[in-house]
């Protein structure tokens, strides 16, 4: 089989989906596909959290076109990388010979369109729509672009006639299916979305506990501390003001808070940091990723936040090495997303609603007081891991999901699209 991934990162690049791309393409290769991988040659953050990953034979080829580079300084600047790659990735994808399968992820927002093209030149392709993030629901609910106003209306419209010739979506929850099935799906066409999550390498975590050290002022604060520990993008879909709430609550306990990562609040929260003297919370850049599976292994607890009116238009990805790392799960926000449903399966930690302070406090005192359930916990979480959250677990549904589509009937659009090219 002939398979294209196209994804604007990919490693050593540090971005989560690059990672999973290049996971399922060194996969599909390994099970003998020739595998295309069309990316950029970076730009997200400057170290990797994992190891560089191999090529595992020839049969994978990795095309890295030209963009700016601008990273994420600014809208402006992530809009022009995006522009670009945008357009390097198409004409990539147009110069291919003909794919039996192209799954394109939403890095940037409306990959897809760059994918369908090469589908319009070989009809028999099919296309999968890798879907991290809903837009343009994203941008109407941080405020970005107005509901319902011109834009929006326009991108809709372009989501629909764009799906009409996707053959699979692949979310990662239920929320996120049933947002994009009320928005675009049909009485005469469903939209044919699977539900497979997030996933890390099987490995991680057990293996990791043998991980360099922590940097010796990290440890020095973190030594005798129940550590709650938040990796990755510190954004505007998460919430943080209960988190902050809570740390000036504690002061003097011993709790520390240590994120890790970066993203357009990071700013506020240094602020708070000073103005509200949280001495108990640590904020870090982004760390090579010996130093953060150091963290992951230092760590009693994982933090993952999520704003209500974010379900189902995204998806914290950090709960797959969260769990890999056996560290139980304290999640503020919307009930029905992954994180809620994890914990709510699995037993493996405490899904709370953002605001309600007293039960955060509530489980992060019990947490020191109880190591032993604490404990519990973490066996819990590993376990979820193992059975749900794994590589071992979701690409086998992803081989499942290759194999149906590379052997399903064309729709009725690309029957009819080829009788007119005849």
């Amino acid at each position: 089989m002939r398979i294209a991934i196209v994804n604007q990162f990919y490693p050593p690049d540090a971005a989560p989906t690059g990672a999973l791309a290049a996971s399922l393409a060194e996969h599909r290769a390994r099970c003998g596909d020739e595998v295309t991988v069309v990316t950029s040659r970076g730009g997200y953050v400057t170290v990797s959290h994992a190891p560089s990953l191999r090529h595992p034979s020839d049969r994978l080829k990795v095309h890295r076109v030209w963009t700016p580079r601008l990273g994420k300084r600014s809208g402006l600047c992530r809009c022009l990388d995006y522009l670009a790659f945008f357009m390097a990735a198409a004409w990539r994808l147009l110069c291919l010979p003909r794919q039996d399968v192209v799954v394109a992820m939403t890095t940037p927002p409306f990959l897809i369109c760059a994918a369908l093209l090469h589908k319009l030149l070989h009809p028999h392709t099919r296309l999968i729509l890798w879907n991290m993030d809903c837009y343009p629901e994203v941008a109407e609910r941080d405020g970005m672009i107005r509901a319902g106003g011109w834009i929006s209306r326009a991108l809709r419209a372009l989501n629909r006639a764009v799906l009409a010739y996707v053959d699979r979506v692949v979310c990662l929850d239920p929320a996120m299916a049933a947002l994009l099935e009320k928005h675009y799906g049909s009485v005469r066409r469903p939209l044919p979305v699977s539900v497979i999550p997030n996933w890390e390498p099987l490995e991680v975590g057990s293996r990791d506990r043998s991980s360099s050290p922590l940097d010796r002022q990290v440890a020095e604060r973190l030594d005798g501390k129940f550590v709650v520990l938040y990796t990755g993008n510190r954004g505007r879909g998460h919430h943080f003001a209960t988190v902050l709430d809570a740390a000036e609550a504690l002061r003097g306990e011993p709790v520390c808070f240590c994120f890790v990562g970066g993203g357009s609040q990071t700013g506020a929260i240094r602020q708070a940091i000073v103005d509200r003297y949280l001495t108990n919370v640590i904020l870090m850049d982004y760390v090579p990723g010996a130093q953060l599976r150091a963290l992951l292994s230092a760590a009693h607890c994982a933090l993952i936040t999520l704003r209500e009116e974010m379900l189902g238009v995204m998806s914290p990805s950090k709960l797959h090495v969260s769990l890999a790392f056996g560290l139980p799960v304290l999640y503020m926000g919307p009930a029905g997303s992954n994180v809620d449903l994890a914990i709510k399966r699995f037993g493996c930690g405490a899904s709370l609603r953002p605001g309600d302070l007293e039960a955060v406090l509530g489980f992060l005192r019990h947490a020191v007081a109880h190591p032993e359930h604490m404990a519990s916990l973490r066996v819990r979480a590993r376990r979820a891991f193992e059975e749900a959250y794994c590589d071992a677990r979701t690409l086998p549904q992803f081989d499942a999901l290759l194999t149906q589509q590379a052997e399903a009937p064309l729709h009725a659009a690309e029957t009819l699209g080829l009788r007119r090219a005849a």
